[in-house]
């Protein structure tokens, strides 16, 4: 029967699986997020008030005086240095290109704990400046105090500068000589251009390493609490297990997550309104500044003290303190830490990279404004402290145990108890919120470097969109893969505030037992862990410091 050409009633296109694989992913992801806010809207509980008139004014002064801090001395480190190496010429320059990207790997918490020991009254340090001039009591010289804001403000900035040091050298390398060329010819020095021309230039991308950089001082929890500086990681710790108040704990949860929120919409308006472009050309590094004497000395010590201070002088003091004791720190308890942290970092890694590379592949078969809202909020759990996920996690998971063991109890007259509170479950759950971005930033990069054409040819040829990823996608995204899984493995490694709240009874991994020995005085047992994650946490920060020092050459 013909058709009278009368138009069909349009009707509403089904989602695909991708795309309802994608929406489900981002839901799950933004549930411990969504539950802190909601706090806000609820009662408070009996000590909100009591913590709110304490120890809060306490909590945001420390905040504010840490970023202020921080980022100052990000910003002075790595924009210097990034500089230094970027466009000068001294000797160990090639050298310093890499050395300087490897502090990332060592957590400042590692790095109080050594230096506490080592600076601390009884430490080597003082001892041996008191036997060098003969003084007799503490009160007969000065010496700084490590374990104070000033010094979690020094051990950030040695730790977290690298983001700013890293991503302020790709903009100065990406900068057009042209452009520097033109700023000599008109009268301006080596300082002159750097301050009003390739400085201007780079700004976007040294706020976006800034920013970073708050953000992890924000979610640090064992260099502060080892320092005794109130902040809103050890109050949410302190409170929960404390005080035993959960309400107060989901609250200041809360409170900190506005003040993660605030400074991402800031780091993204700074971006935003800074636009600078410039014309293609030589790479800034083929016209470098020549130094010697003084400047030479000068530039080569701002780029070395850094490295020494950061990973250097700490590593190589966990190091002999290992060796010397290897009887109490290499032994069957460090296996069993070790394996513990293995497992879940194996896990959490592959788990990660599965999510991402369902969500990076959804959105590029169906990049609706929809979907890449909803992968913007999948992602937003990298920029939230960890005590606040493992809050947020809890939170519901507990909810589901006891409505399970209320029903199993009403019907069977059986008690369940906790089925994912408390277990390696939850755990990895609150892995993924936390670092699901690392691996779908690494996922998503892999993809656009494959051209549209490949899906086409493959839909051509009969392949369904799932053959096409498994066919086609997966051999040509095995260094993304790869690198995804390597940076979720050492993150995971690293952590400690989600881990020492939500980790199962009696189950320590690495990180939780080196808090647990520097928080007793015991150092020597903790070198070993402390050591390991270190090592480990050099894996990416190595590949990584080879990619940027291959550029520029």
């Amino acid at each position: 029967m013909k058709s009278l050409g009368i138009p069909r009633p349009m009707s509403l296109k089904r989602p695909d699986g991708w795309t309802v694989g994608v929406a489900l992913i981002a839901l799950v992801m933004l549930l411990p997020l969504a539950i802190i806010l909601a706090s806000l809207l609820t009662n408070s509980s009996d000590a909100w008030g009591h913590l709110a008139a304490t120890v809060l004014p306490e909590y945001l002064r420390n905040s504010l005086m840490l970023m202020v801090g921080v980022g100052a001395g990000v910003l002075a480190i790595g924009i210097s240095t990034a500089w230094l190496v970027s466009a000068c010429q001294f000797w160990g320059r090639h050298w310093f290109e890499w050395l300087l990207l490897l502090p990332l790997a060592a957590p400042a918490y590692i790095l109080a704990y050594v230096y506490t020991d080592t600076l601390e009254y009884f430490g080597p340090v003082q001892t041996a400046l008191r036997g060098l001039f003969g003084w007799q009591r503490a009160t007969d010289y000065w010496f700084p105090n490590i374990r104070s804001v000033g010094g979690a403000i020094l051990l950030f900035s040695l730790t977290l500068y690298p983001y700013v040091y890293l991503l302020a050298r790709v903009a100065f390398l990406e900068q057009s000589t042209a452009t520097l060329e033109a700023s000599r010819s008109l009268g301006c020095g080596p300082w002159r251009s750097f301050r009003s021309v390739a400085l201007p230039l780079a700004r976007p991308a040294i706020a976006a390493g800034t920013a970073l950089a708050l953000m992890e001082t924000l979610n640090d929890f064992g260099t502060v609490a080892y320092f005794s500086v109130g902040t809103f990681t050890t109050g949410i710790y302190r409170t929960w297990f404390g005080m035993g108040d959960r309400p107060a704990a989901v609250q200041l949860s809360a409170v900190l997550l506005l003040f993660i929120f605030a400074l991402v919409v800031l780091e993204q308006r700074s971006r935003r309104q800074a636009r600078y472009y410039q014309g293609m050309g030589r790479s800034v590094s083929q016209s470098r500044y020549r130094l010697t004497g003084l400047r030479a000395i000068g530039a080569w010590l701002a780029c070395a003290v850094p490295v020494l201070l950061g990973l250097l002088i700490p590593t190589g003091l966990l190091l002999a303190m290992t060796i010397r004791n290897a009887g109490a720190t290499l032994n069957g308890d460090f296996v069993v830490l070790g394996l513990n942290s293995l497992v879940l970092a194996v896990l959490a890694a592959l788990l990660a990279v599965v999510l991402a590379l369902v969500m990076a592949y959804g959105l590029r078969l169906n990049g609706t404004p929809f979907l890449k809202l909803a992968v913007q909020g999948a992602n937003l759990g990298y920029a939230v402290p960890g005590a606040v996920i493992a809050v947020g996690t809890l939170i519901p998971l507990a909810g589901f145990d006891n409505a399970i063991d209320s029903w199993m109890r009403q019907t069977f007259g059986v008690s369940t108890g906790l089925l994912l509170s408390g277990t390696i479950i939850a755990l990895l759950f609150a892995y993924l919120v936390r670092f699901l971005a690392v691996s779908f930033g690494a996922v998503e990069a892999g993809l656009g470097k494959i051209k549209p054409s490949l899906d086409d040819a493959a839909r051509s040829l009969g392949q369904s969109p799932s053959q096409t990823l498994l066919q086609v996608h997966r051999p040509l995204l095995g260094s993304s893969l790869l690198t995804a899984i390597m940076l979720v493995f050492v993150d995971v490694m690293k952590e400690l505030p989600a881990t020492l709240i939500i980790r199962p009874f009696n189950f320590d991994t690495l990180a939780v037992r080196v808090y647990q020995y520097a928080a007793d005085e015991r150092l020597i047992e903790a070198s070993a862990p402390a050591l390991a994650i270190i090592l480990v946490g050099l894996l990416p920060v190595l590949w990584l410091s080879k990619q940027i020092a291959s550029e520029g050459k």
